[in-house]
C-alpha cells in the first residue's frame, strides 16, 4: 500500500499516477525480498527504478565513450561555469582523490582545461573545453533520442506524469 501525502496531491493528481506507474506486479521489495509499504516501498521502488534507467542508459554507450561520472562534471563545469577540483568533490559529493581521477581523465583527452586560481595561486580551477562542450553536447543529444524514442511510446498523461516528478526527483537527488 502506497502513502500518499495531502500536499503531494495538492500540488499534483499526477504524482498518484507516478506512483502507481511505479509498482511492480507484486509491489515494491526490499533487499531481502519482502513486500514493502509506505516510504520504505516508494524508497525502494524508486531506486529500483533510477537503478534500471541508469543502467540502460550506461549500456547504450560505447568503449572509450566517457563515463557518466565524467559527463556529470563537464555538465556542472558547462552549467555553472569553471571550479575548483575541490568544490567539485564537493558538488558532485566524490571524495577529493575520485575527483582528481576523473579530472586527470578529461584533462588527458582535453576535454577540461586547467588554470591557477587568480586568488589563489597554489591552487587550480578547471573549465570545460570547445572538445569538452562538443562531447557533451554529442552525449546529452545522444541520450536524448534515445529517452525521446522511448517517451513517444508512452501516452501522454505518462508523459505529463514523468514531467511532473522530474522536479521532486532533482529535489531528492539534492538532498540524498
Amino acid at each position: 500500500m502506497w502513502v500518499v501525502y495531502p500536499g503531494l496531491v495538492e500540488q499534483s493528481r499526477l504524482i498518484n499516477l507516478l506512483l502507481v506507474l511505479m509498482r511492480t506486479e507484486h509491489g515494491a521489495e526490499r533487499d531481502d525480498g519482502h513486500s514493502t509499504g509506505g516510504d520504505a516501498g516508494l524508497a525502494a521502488a524508486l531506486r529500483l527504478a533510477v537503478g534500471r534507467v541508469t543502467r540502460r542508459l550506461r549500456q547504450a554507450h560505447t568503449v572509450g565513450d566517457v563515463s557518466l561520472s565524467e559527463v556529470s562534471v563537464l555538465a556542472r563545469l558547462a552549467g555553472a561555469g569553471p571550479a575548483s577540483p575541490s568544490s567539485l568533490a564537493e558538488s558532485e559529493r566524490v571524495r577529493p582523490q575520485a575527483m582528481a581521477t576523473t579530472l586527470a581523465g578529461l584533462t588527458r583527452r582535453g576535454l577540461v582545461r586547467r588554470a591557477p586560481d587568480p586568488a589563489d595561486g597554489r591552487r587550480s580551477i578547471v573549465a570545460v573545453s570547445p572538445e569538452g562542450a562538443a562531447v557533451l553536447a554529442q552525449r546529452r543529444s545522444a541520450s536524448v533520442r534515445r529517452l525521446e524514442a522511448v517517451l513517444a511510446e508512452f501516452s501522454e498523461p505518462e508523459r505529463a506524469v514523468l514531467a511532473a516528478a522530474v522536479p521532486l526527483l532533482d529535489r531528492l537527488a539534492e538532498r540524498l
